[in-house]
């Protein structure tokens, strides 16, 4: 706990340096975004941690987690994804993608693997995804019906308090980690300054459309081991 706490305090000041270089202001909103994700987080380990020590897998996802938190810098002012700074921001969520495919092969190469980590790590795809989402629509590549894309977890969240067997457990399958890479993948490429609609629009359907699918095929199954 405590190492986490740490962990999260020097993440939210280097946020809050990285905002002010990014938008040339002190921009609370990303600092703030990620405290209140972090402290989420925190609580929840606090509640759910059985190993004896955060480990490097963790502590990774916590940093992609301050990385995704200044996604909140282009929501809160879009004309920041033009330009030098445009392509910094577009940096930035390349990284933050590609340090999704570390913090798994690390769990388990330190025997640190477990139920809680690989659901942290689920969670903060989904707010990833979702602040790409807002960050594109915010932008003008695509319309409000891109946070479809970008929400479709949270969605069936909600689903599943007014239909309860929805919130019953899946089986892994490669489909769904396929489906959320190119999910994640389009809506990043979304932030190239270079790209627009209509092209913008096209690759987001279609990433849309296989996203759905992928979540009907997942109720089709739920449904019929009710």
């Amino acid at each position: 706990m405590l190492a986490a706490l740490l962990l999260c305090l020097f993440l939210g000041l280097a946020v809050s340096v990285a905002a002010r270089l990014l938008s040339g202001d002190w921009l609370l909103l990303p600092a703030a975004g990620f405290a209140l994700a972090a402290g989420v987080s925190v609580g929840a380990l606090r509640l759910g941690w059985t190993a004896e020590r955060l480990g490097p897998a963790n502590a990774l996802t916590f940093v992609r987690l301050a990385l995704a938190s200044l996604l909140l810098a282009p929501c809160a002012r879009p004309d920041l994804l033009a330009g030098t700074t445009g392509w910094a921001i577009f940096a930035l969520a390349l990284v933050t993608l590609a340090l999704d495919g570390v913090d798994g092969p690390l769990a388990r190469r330190t025997g640190l693997a477990g139920r809680w980590g690989a659901r942290f790590d689920m969670e903060v795809d989904a707010v990833f995804a979702l602040l790409l989402a807002v960050v594109a629509w915010r932008s003008g590549t695509a319309g409000a019906w891109i946070l479809l894309l970008g929400g479709m977890r949270y969605l069936f969240v909600l689903a599943t308090l007014v239909i309860p067997w929805l919130a019953a457990p899946l089986p892994d399958r490669f489909r769904r980690k396929l489906v959320c890479v190119i999910q994640i993948g389009t809506l990043v490429a979304l932030l190239a300054p270079v790209v627009g609609p209509p092209l913008s629009s096209l690759a987001a359907v279609a990433a849309l459309l296989l996203l759905v699918w992928s979540f009907a095929v997942d109720v089709v199954d739920l449904a019929k081991r009710r």
